[in-house]
């Protein structure tokens, strides 16, 4: 497990208070709730973009807490996706690999084995700007994996999709993780995520997890 401890913290009227949250280290830990609860800021914590001095966040023994950003070798895929438009998809996926320094022929074999995958040889050289909701999850995905994460954060990957892609894109995202064997965290308001992708679920209700299952 992956133990997070003291994630305490206050915005306006609002206060998450997490003293214990543990994170499975294989499969994926779904957060659960209603909008509004707090698990978006709590990914921001994670990632480091918001700061809580008191946090320790144990991942196999080093205090991911004390690490900058990038040294926290984490995988997100925010709910905006954030690609860069101007950019084409594969160099999109490009730029991540070489800000974390991954062999480039390593990089070439992955990324050519997920362009055949998840069928995306006829868009993986368009603009990014051109692609359709389904398209541009797809190169979020791929491009928070190719630089192989310690864990992966998916922010309400698929709320922007139609339901039919909304289906087709949590077994997609099923099939990648248990892949590369990267343990997830998956934030959601959407019950069927829960079904279909959990293997832990922590509820989050006004700012505190109050309860965790297996």
């Amino acid at each position: 497990m992956s133990l997070v401890e003291n994630l305490v913290y206050e915005y306006e009227t609002f206060q998450l208070n997490i003293p214990r949250w543990e994170i499975l280290d294989q499969g994926t830990t779904v957060l659960w709730g209603a909008s509004g609860e707090g698990k978006t800021t709590i990914l921001r914590v994670l990632i480091g973009l918001e700061k809580c001095p008191r946090l320790n966040w144990d991942f196999q023994g080093l205090d991911l807490a004390r690490l900058s950003v990038p040294e926290k070798k984490l995988g997100v895929v925010f709910q905006t996706l954030e690609l860069f438009p101007h950019m084409s998809a594969r160099r999109n996926i490009l730029f991540a690999a070489e800000a974390r320094h991954v062999d480039e022929e390593k990089c070439e074999k992955k990324l050519n084995h997920w362009i055949e995958v998840l069928q995306m040889k006829k868009f993986i050289d368009q603009s990014a700007a051109t692609l359709s909701g389904g398209e541009k999850q797809r190169v979020a995905l791929v491009r928070a994996l190719i630089g192989e994460p310690r864990l992966l954060l998916l922010d309400e990957p698929f709320s922007s999709l139609d339901e039919n892609l909304r289906q087709e894109s949590r077994e997609l995202v099923k099939a990648l993780l248990a892949e590369e064997k990267i343990p997830a965290v998956l934030i959601t308001h959407d019950r069927r995520d829960v079904e279909n992708l959990a293997d832990k679920v922590s509820t989050l209700k006004q700012g505190r997890i109050i309860e965790s299952v297996g």
